[in-house]
């Protein structure tokens, strides 16, 4: 019976613990917010581009910033830093009064401007990338040289790059120009320094400068003979020159001829009509003054014969030199097995100036023998004849103007030729405007924009984390007041739980009385039983 009436409740309860100093924030609600905003940071970030961008626009067009153009030098040995000449190079010669006041005369600008265009003038330029990779490479064997090669090494290391690009810029503001006609400045300077460029180095314009200026009716007959004979032996040397210089066969689309037709045309002019009209002269005594003519002759002859004597002089200590000259040599030695070594002579320039020098004085000295001998038998002609006629003297002038129209025509030839071979083949690309100075709107713009772009990207990179921190703080604030309903609802589901644990308790304690007097009841009826 006891058994029967046995019951066990058994209650758990079980309390969660207190997070109420956490703060939660989900990447979801960062995002929805971004989302929320992302049209106003928009419109904000567009309106703030095109603001700075017109900003620096109108400080662009107003600063007056000087206009800038791209050029290069491509040629051999302007990497080492050389004119085509073999001197110095210096582009600071872009600035030469004469390219300014050439500039301005075809701009019909006061030349007055002349200084302040060259003041205002810069040139910057870069070394070659290809320049700075052979240097890393020549460092690092620096760095790893042992003591047996470290003169070697430090022999890479004196090797200098120049550049061969250049930007050259024009301050047209300062020098009192409008942003139009200081941009046709500089490109017109550029242009002319193309001509003077090819002047410089091109064709050899004092020759024919030299050849055309000379007032040949001011002298006497046979002397105009030998003016032509200098000039005619000029232009072919000068010919031959560009001959050894051409490898290309080049034949100018300008004139027709080669340099070598040219030189051939030179020698025809100097072996046939030349010497007719010296070899008449001499015959037929045709002299203005035979008494000056002979002094001249006689005069030659001495100076010819000095000039002899000094390039005999010359010629002995050059083969002296080259015989006493001990070239620079390279011993190699032999291998472990081999005690024998090698010794091999190395190539000179020194030795090979000296080779150059003596072919040119041998040659100069049998072209002064020569000479000699031709004005002699020339003296001797004309101390042995008679006075011309006039018939012959008016021939001898007809034939020396032709001769000179000749001449004046083949130096034409020559200048053509050789300008057409320099700008087209020598120096197709020796110099070249790479980017001209630009005077558009667009290129206004375009600096306007460069100009803007680093001040845009700081401001641009502000609204974005002023954006970011605006969508981040209201989220923070939206989880929070999550939160807080959440805690108060909580709030609420503990209080029912108390009251239900209350209303628990008070069942069981009414139960157990229950079952307590149920208890007494029994043992009352048991007690009764037994008495």
């Amino acid at each position: 019976m006891a058994k029967k009436d046995e019951r066990n409740l058994n209650v758990t309860i079980k309390n969660q613990d207190s997070s109420d100093n956490d703060v939660v924030i989900s990447v979801s609600s960062i995002l929805r917010k971004l989302k929320k905003y992302l049209a106003l940071w928009l419109a904000v970030a567009i309106i703030a581009g095109i603001l700075g961008v017109v900003l620096s626009a109108v400080k662009t067009f107003s600063a007056k910033n000087p206009a800038r153009a791209l050029v290069s030098f491509t040629y051999p040995n302007i990497e080492k830093g050389l004119d085509p000449a073999g001197r110095k190079f210096e582009i600071e010669t872009m600035k030469n009064p004469v390219i300014i006041e050439k500039t301005l005369t075809e701009m019909n600008i006061e030349l007055d401007k002349i200084e302040s265009v060259r003041a205002n003038i810069t040139f910057d330029y870069k070394i070659p990338d290809d320049a700075y990779d052979k240097l890393t490479a020549y460092y690092s064997v620096m760095d790893k040289a042992t003591s047996g090669s470290l003169s070697a090494a430090q022999a890479m290391l004196d090797t200098k790059y120049y550049p061969t690009q250049f930007t050259v810029y024009f301050d047209f503001g300062a020098a009192g120009f409008d942003r139009k006609t200081g941009v046709e400045v500089l490109n017109n300077l550029l242009e002319n320094y193309r001509d003077y460029f090819y002047e410089q180095y091109g064709y050899n314009e004092s020759l024919g400068a030299a050849v055309n200026s000379v007032e040949y009716q001011d002298y006497d007959y046979a002397q105009q003979v030998d003016l032509f004979r200098d000039s005619l032996r000029q232009i072919r040397s000068y010919l031959s020159s560009l001959s050894k210089d051409d490898n290309t066969t080049f034949r100018s689309s300008v004139t027709g001829y080669s340099f070598k037709d040219l030189s051939e045309y030179a020698k025809t002019i100097s072996s046939i009509d030349l010497d007719r009209i010296s070899s008449y002269i001499s015959v037929n005594n045709v002299t203005k003054d035979k008494d000056a003519a002979l002094s001249y002759y006689d005069y030659r002859i001495e100076n010819l014969n000095r000039d002899k004597d000094e390039y005999a002089e010359r010629l002995a200590a050059l083969e002296a030199s080259i015989t006493q000259y001990e070239k620079d040599s390279i011993l190699i030695f032999g291998n472990g097995t081999d005690s024998t070594n090698t010794e091999y002579a190395t190539a000179s320039d020194q030795y090979d100036s000296l080779f150059r020098q003596k072919t040119s004085v041998e040659s100069s000295l049998a072209q002064t023998k020569q000479d000699i001998k031709f004005y002699e038998s020339r003296r001797d002609a004309l101390k042995n004849n008679k006075n011309s006629s006039q018939a012959n003297i008016e021939k001898v002038e007809t034939d020396i103007a032709a001769l000179g129209e000749k001449v004046t025509r083949l130096v034409e030839l020559t200048e053509q030729t050789a300008d057409d071979y320099y700008e087209n083949v020598q120096f197709a690309n020796a110099y070249n405007i790479l980017i001209p100075a630009s005077r558009s709107v667009s290129a206004g713009l375009s600096e306007a924009v460069k100009n803007a772009v680093k001040p845009l990207f700081i401001i641009e990179a502000l609204i974005f984390m002023i954006y970011f921190a605006f969508a981040f703080i209201n989220a923070l604030k939206d989880n929070s007041g999550k939160k807080a309903v959440k805690a108060a609802a909580d709030d609420d589901d503990d209080d029912s739980e108390e009251a239900d644990l209350e209303d628990v308790i008070d069942a069981i304690e009414e139960k157990a009385d229950e079952i307590k007097e149920k208890a007494e009841k029994a043992v009352k009826n048991s007690n009764k039983k037994k008495k």
